[in-house]
């Protein structure tokens, strides 16, 4: 018995230090990056559809916290355009991406105009431009990591990518949890410390140079140094997001994913990652 409630006494502990219940937030890792291993390596198509819950959701999350009273962002039709640019760019590259991100635009615009028509609903250019952001921070930010899956040997580049940002979180969680007493940007994500930043920054470009060399085969300088930039894109998509919802008056996105709050959550570090690894993976094709 007193094992017991020294195991939940410091579970309660790092719960409140986090903010997040571990178990739960382990469990949840675990399993969704199970599923996303076996979906990336088994079979592209998968990846597709694996991601593309990731995005769905997300998508939907940024539309409904966006839903305050002087804002309103239409889920249906961003989500349409955001389930749809996934495909379409897995199937015809760049030109697919770009596509139905303009046509998810112009899109979500005509369902403001209509809107406006048939409702007495005050739609603003804010609304349509909120609705033009949530379609280029979510899936189109997204749709680079199926850019990059799609192309021969791409799958091994998406996998390192997300080795090295789990890398980045854990060395940031660890370190900051242990050592972390100087808050990095307290006004927008008071948990961050500068001593979780240099953690995060030791075990990013670790991985990165095991990646390098074993898993893409490039020099090894060039794993550090992607590890490092994803650090640096990681730790500022997690800010942003974090700014994002602080402006928006909300702690979490949603409550989908018991310890890690919502899908966008998960999201903010791999979107703008994403985009960097795939710069990496053209010029060492």
């Amino acid at each position: 018995m007193d094992i017991d409630h020294a195991i939940r006494d410091a579970g309660a502990k790092m719960e409140a230090r986090t903010g997040r219940n571990l178990v739960a937030a382990i469990g949840i890792g675990v399993a969704l990056g199970t599923v996303f291993i076996f979906s990336l390596i088994f079979d592209k198509q998968w990846f597709i559809a694996f991601i593309a819950v990731f995005v769905g959701f997300g998508t939907w999350e940024l539309a409904t916290i966006s839903r305050t009273g002087n804002r309103h962002v239409p889920r249906i039709p961003v989500l349409i355009a955001a389930l749809t640019m996934l495909p379409a760019t897995f199937y015809f590259g760049y030109l697919g991406q770009l596509l139905t991100l303009a046509g998810g635009i112009v899109f979500a615009i005509v369902w403001h105009i209509v809107q406006r028509r048939l409702s007495s609903a005050d739609v603003t250019d804010r609304d349509m431009l909120m609705s033009a952001f949530t379609l280029a921070y979510v899936p189109f930010l997204a749709s680079f990591a199926v850019l990059m899956t799609a192309r021969d040997g791409g799958e091994w580049w998406t996998l390192g990518t997300m080795i090295i940002i789990a890398s980045v979180d854990t060395g940031a969680f660890a370190t900051g949890v242990l050592f972390g007493k100087t808050p990095m940007a307290p006004k927008i994500s008071p948990k961050k410390t500068w001593e979780g930043f240099v953690g995060s920054a030791l075990f990013g470009s670790t991985a990165g140079y095991f990646i390098a060399t074993l898993m893409l085969h490039i020099d090894w300088w060039w794993g550090v140094l992607l590890g490092l930039i994803i650090l640096g894109v990681a730790t500022v998509g997690d800010l942003i997001e974090s700014l994002i919802k602080r402006e928006l008056g909300t702690k979490d996105a949603s409550h989908f994913l018991p310890g890690h709050g919502g899908f966008l959550d998960r999201l903010d570090s791999v979107l703008p990652s994403m985009f960097v690894a795939s710069v990496f993976a053209i010029l060492f094709s």
